[in-house]
């Protein structure tokens, strides 16, 4: 599914974000990418999602080279991935429905499946019934609810999330890796970024760990 194979990524400036950096993740697994601030993580998500290239290396999704894919050929690669953020980016003007069906639009879906995917996806995570609801009038947890269903509702075949629960508390956290366990029952590929130590205890997966952007760690986490 992915596979990093020596690469690297040095910014203008000079500064090398990442280093020989090479693992693989395959269909239906879900791994931990760990290290400090700036070890590296946000780079090779950006790599991943092609906002960024990389200086070195190949990177292969489903076999296909994205490092050098045409820019015209990037919005159909992403519309594979589904990426989660800590702060949840929604349009806080726009209804819960709205925020989910934006991915779905981009693609030029009709009206109708739109509203039969957009449902589907808050019934998978817990939000039933409240597409008309502002995100402003949610909690945290529901927010990022919302954020994931908007990540899923196009079905993916991977899944990226950075820090998605580090604004939540323990029992929340625990209820967002139950989804993306679920997501990796279902074939998706999943790679969660965060530096949250008691969140990698509590679920078993392959962690990568990044240090000053070499990977010096792939290993089980049972």
């Amino acid at each position: 599914m992915i596979r990093f194979d020596g690469v690297s990524k040095r910014y203008s400036g000079g500064s090398e974000a990442l280093k020989n950096v090479s693992f693989e993740l395959a269909a239906g697994e879900m791994a931990f990418l760990t290290g400090h601030s700036g070890a590296g993580k946000s780079t090779l998500l950006k790599l991943l999602m092609v906002m960024e290239r990389p200086s070195h290396g190949t990177i292969l999704v489903n076999g296909h080279n994205i490092g050098r894919l045409p820019h015209s050929q990037i919005p159909y690669y992403r519309r594979q991935l589904g990426a989660v953020f800590q702060d949840h980016r929604l349009l806080t003007d726009r209804s819960v429905f709205d925020n989910i069906a934006l991915p779905l639009q981009v693609c030029g879906l009709p009206g109708s499946a739109i509203a039969q995917r957009v449902r589907a996806a808050l019934t998978a995570v817990g939000l039933a019934g409240l597409e008309s609801k502002r995100p402003l009038a949610l909690s945290g947890g529901e927010q990022q609810r919302v954020g994931i269903a908007r990540a899923i509702v196009h079905k993916p075949r991977i899944v990226v999330a950075d820090e998605p629960t580090g604004n939540l508390d323990p029992e929340l956290s625990a209820e967002i890796m139950a989804l993306f366990a679920r997501f990796k029952q279902a074939g998706v590929a999943v790679l969660v970024a965060t530096h949250d130590v008691e969140l990698i205890r509590q679920n078993p997966c392959r962690v990568l760990h990044l240090d000053h952007g070499a990977m010096v760690q792939q290993a089980a986490h049972e």
